[in-house]
């Protein structure tokens, strides 16, 4: 999850994808799911590459969205989605939302990015954001029905929303998008997930919940990504992604079992009755294409462990796993047995469900459609 840009609209082969075998399942009788499992949506695969200058060497480059890197275009190729990079068309979105949907992913959350950086709101920069792209053509898309949706708010460096003005315009904008048919409600109230929950105000976060109650809504239910508290405003805890201790300090590119990033998840699974927890499955972290010279600008972003890719039965015995300490412990998760995971197209970053080069059968979405319907 990072900075990215303007958008190229894309060509959808909806052939290939129903010669795959991912025919939409809507009208077919689902089991009733053993929780409600969603996955973050990263919007980095709209706007245009900083790489796409015209020149014989980026070539590599031209048509591609702004997270797409000369890694993933070569040693790294085989995390091509099967559709190709780009994520900004409604009739992709809508096939996204039916394989999602198929297999038993029931929301995506999307992140959402502030602008500007530590000032006041600037609503036309965010409507022209690329990175919100993806959420605009679900709230559009003519299939929403099949999933729900809500926000991740990315409040980190670049992105930080700071002061109570900024966090009550914030407040305001976001109630706008909680009055979707199809927004995420705990217990009837919207979630919303804050990513640095220190970088938060909690009297914003005391406004949010009257404009709220005001706005019709019986409040927010407001999720932290690690440290918070219900008295600092977080009535819920969850995490963005999970890696283990040492992940980021070494700054070297070291390889690790794919089992020491899974005991590092389950370590994580940790609520209380007055702060439940939604319960994370980091699928895989491996930020390879993003670092170094290839990556994410002239000399790639920071370097960080890696880990071995689970196989679709690891990954979904990982999931069963997590089922079995939500039924273990009824009290310490939402009402709703909430769940999410990291991520649905986080690619550079390792962690991804979408059907791939390396993946055309939908194996990974295949083994949590198995866990969540048991078939």
């Amino acid at each position: 999850m990072s900075k990215r840009i303007p958008c190229v609209k894309a060509v959808v082969t909806v052939a290939l994808l129903a010669a795959a075998g991912w025919a939409s399942a809507a009208e077919a009788p689902q089991a009733t799911p053993r929780m409600k499992l969603g996955a973050y949506y990263f919007a980095g695969w709209a706007g245009k590459s900083a790489f796409d200058d015209g020149t014989p060497e980026n070539a590599w480059a031209k048509g591609m969205p702004t997270h797409y890197t000369k890694k993933l275009a070569t040693e790294f190729a085989g995390r091509t989605p099967v559709w190709g990079w780009r994520d900004d068309t409604p009739a992709l979105m809508e096939r996204q939302i039916d394989l999602a949907a198929d297999h038993g992913v029931a929301y995506f959350s999307f992140c959402w990015y502030w602008h500007k950086n530590k000032g006041p709101i600037d609503v036309q920069a965010i409507a022209d954001d690329p990175k919100h792209v993806p959420m605009n053509l679900f709230m559009q898309a003519k299939n929403n029905s099949r999933m729900e949706f809500s926000l991740l708010v990315a409040n980190h460096g670049g992105f930080e929303i700071v002061g109570l003005d900024a966090w009550k315009q914030a407040a305001d904008y976001w109630i706008t998008l909680f009055k979707h048919p199809r927004y995420l409600r705990v217990e009837g109230k919207p979630l919303l997930v804050i990513f640095s929950p220190h970088g938060a105000n909690k009297e914003g976060l005391a406004y949010l919940q009257d404009a709220a109650r005001k706005a019709g809504l019986p409040g927010v239910a407001v999720a932290c990504c690690g440290k918070g508290t219900p008295a600092e405003g977080y009535a819920i805890k969850t995490a963005y992604n999970v890696t283990p201790k040492g992940t980021w300090a070494s700054k070297q590119s070291q390889r690790f079992p794919y089992q020491t990033l899974v005991e590092s998840n389950i370590q994580a699974w940790q609520g209380t009755p007055g702060q439940p927890y939604i319960p994370v499955v980091t699928q895989g972290w491996d930020r390879r294409p993003w670092e170094g010279l290839g990556g994410l600008g002239p000399k790639g972003s920071t370097v960080s462990w890696y880990y071995d890719k689970g196989t679709p039965a690891e990954f979904g015995e990982t999931l069963t796993k997590m089922i079995q300490w939500m039924d273990a412990n009824p009290a310490l998760v939402t009402k709703d047995r909430l769940a999410i995971i990291y991520a649905w197209n986080e690619i550079g970053e390792g962690g991804w469900l979408v059907p791939c080069k390396d993946d055309p059968d939908a194996a990974y979405l295949k083994a949590i459609r198995r866990v969540v319907r048991g078939k």
